[in-house]
């Protein structure tokens, strides 16, 4: 089994990026599936052209993108994806599309194809925070999703993707009073974790448990 495992670059002014030094700190192989590790560009557009190049090379089982949601205290794969741009800051490269649909042949949204809840399970039995994200947001998190949802249902139906929040770093709050973090050990044991559901789960149902929020 192969995983292809992304993180984006630094953005926002930041000079480091949690979800690409996750990536970076992820062993080769667990449980004997390979891991493959990709930094992608937090870029509208690009960053779904380095994706697709690289599960055309790579042809993954599996594709587990991560990203950073500075504010959030736990570690959330998304559940959905929808078919909009709508960017409150530019991106690296200064796009700042508006109101914009990703794709016109696309569906409204696509749902994570991952295991989400046992991914849940898994991490909180791990002792990493976790739960489930009903919003990734319309920034260039949910655009790599949407896209790489597209490429599985569009021209890749044997991979399955799906992707997770995670927080701050201790460093990039020290300027921000109140605002969560997370340390590295415990967010790459967290990710592990979330690995180690998706191959435990390869070809089966996910859980059935409580996952849902009233808002």
């Amino acid at each position: 089994m192969k995983i292809l495992v992304t993180g984006f670059d630094p953005f926002g002014g930041e000079t480091k990026n949690p979800a690409l030094e996750v990536v970076k700190k992820l062993p080769d192989g667990i449980e004997g599936a390979s891991i493959i590790k990709l930094e992608i560009p937090t870029v509208f557009g690009k960053s779904a052209g380095v994706m697709k190049e690289a599960i055309r090379k790579e042809n993954p089982n599996y594709v587990l993108s991560i990203g950073q949601a500075g504010g959030r205290y736990r570690l959330t794969p998304e559940r959905v994806a929808i078919n909009l741009d709508d960017a409150r800051i530019p991106d690296n490269e200064g796009n700042q599309p508006i109101d914009m649909q990703i794709q016109p042949d696309g569906e409204n949204a696509y749902f994570s194809q991952l295991p989400l809840k046992a991914m849940v399970k898994a991490m909180k039995e791990a002792g990493v925070p976790a739960s489930i994200s009903n919003s990734a947001g319309t920034f260039v998190c949910n655009h790599i999703m949407y896209q790489t949802l597209y490429l599985t249902h569009s021209e890749y139906p044997n991979v399955k993707a799906g992707f997770i929040h995670i927080p701050f770093l201790p460093e990039q709050v020290t300027e921000r009073p109140g605002t969560a973090s997370m340390s590295l050990n415990d967010m790459v044991k967290g990710v592990i974790a979330t690995i180690k559901a998706i191959i435990a789960y390869d070809g089966k149902e996910d859980l059935k448990t409580i996952g849902g929020e009233t808002h």
